[in-house]
């Protein structure tokens, strides 16, 4: 295995798909992460490395995984924050799953019952195991 591949991560970033869809991220072809105003969803962006991959999760209303993002470019300050020690980085759609999987399926699925999107739900970037990355990929019917 390349070492690469060995020392990636992996990360799921939440957005409201009324404020920020799927869709539109890839229609711009790449965004900046900002926003995020709480402590430990900063540490985990300041996490990120350049190539890690990244779940794109629908909040709020369609509460599903939607795509795969990768990250482009590591942590910089974020230039939408007026005051405070805030981070962002910039990721860049990968592709969509095929089908989208569901918080449901999440939930009653084994080997995602300790996902942090189902024991800290209110954090919007946490960090997600190899194996819960490629089992998402797998409900997903998806493959990088």
């Amino acid at each position: 295995m390349p070492a690469t591949i060995a020392c990636m991560n992996y990360w799921l970033v939440k957005s409201e798909p009324e404020a920020y869809s799927w869709d539109a991220f890839v229609k711009e072809k790449r965004a900046a992460w900002t926003g995020v105003r709480n402590f430990q969803a900063r540490n985990n962006l300041r996490a990120m490395k350049r190539g890690d991959l990244v779940l794109f999760y629908h909040s709020v209303s369609d509460k599903q995984v939607v795509g795969i993002a990768r990250v482009n470019d590591v942590a910089y300050p974020d230039p939408t924050a007026k005051e405070g020690d805030w981070s962002c980085v910039d990721l860049v759609p990968v592709k969509p799953l095929a089908r989208p999987v569901a918080l449901d399926q999440i939930k009653a699925d084994k080997a995602l019952a300790e996902m942090l999107l189902l024991r800290q739900s209110r954090l919007s970037v946490t960090p997600v195991t190899e194996v819960q990355f490629t089992r998402v990929l797998m409900l997903g019917g998806t493959k990088v």
